[in-house]
């Protein structure tokens, strides 16, 4: 019998560790971020644990078998209202994130308290283009993984739940190095909604 390729289901509390790790190992432009900050936690506290936490519902992994065991190896994460989000976030998450890191300096001194200030300040993701685009997301898949239509696949499922909790469009924040993620949305029909110093937000209607 030929094994079942991946398949999408919902984020479940055993995957948390699997989607830090992914989410580690794609944090360099898409590359291993292993190493590079004081923990490899760094990254799932800041662009995926909040999520896990607070949006569960809007929560979905690629799902691999190997040996009789699921693992996930690519995950998509987000929410339909980001007003709300950014509200949740400094109400729930920010506590546990004091209770981990320190709150850098200003201005940041390292690459680290760089990336811990914008965990720090959620309110950054309140930029005037939410009337239009209230959603936004977050997707990682391993290596592996990528190339396959799997990407798309979780895109489109977040793409539906988001719609059916109202959502009306969906935005992302890419670095503008990243020029290989910014082509993996723009073949999805993102366009460019507006710079944001060394990030472009791109963004689809729902």
């Amino acid at each position: 019998m030929t094994p079942a390729g991946p398949v999408i289901r919902r984020y479940r509390d055993p995957d948390h560790d699997a989607v830090y790790d992914i989410c580690v190992r794609t944090a360099d432009a898409g590359g291993d971020a292993r190493g590079h900050y004081s923990t490899d936690d760094l990254m799932g506290d800041l662009f995926a644990g909040p999520y896990l936490c607070l949006e569960p519902d809007f929560a979905f992994v690629l799902d691999t078998r190997h040996d009789g065991e699921h693992r996930a190896v690519g995950y998509v994460v987000g929410t339909p209202d980001t007003a709300a989000y950014v509200r949740s976030c400094r109400e729930r998450w920010i506590p546990q994130l004091a209770a981990r890191y320190p709150v850098p300096p200003e201005p940041p001194l390292t690459p680290e308290d760089k990336m811990l200030a914008l965990g720090y300040q959620p309110e950054l993701m309140l930029w005037p283009g939410l009337a239009e685009y209230p959603a936004h997301l977050h997707i990682d898949l391993l290596p592996a993984f990528q190339g396959q239509g799997h990407g798309r696949q979780l895109m489109e499922t977040f793409y539906a739940a988001a719609a059916a909790a109202g959502a009306t469009g969906v935005y992302v924040a890419v670095m503008t190095s990243n020029l290989l993620a910014q082509g993996f949305y723009r073949r999805l029909g993102f366009t460019h909604l507006e710079d944001l110093g060394d990030v472009v937000c791109l963004g689809r209607k729902l």
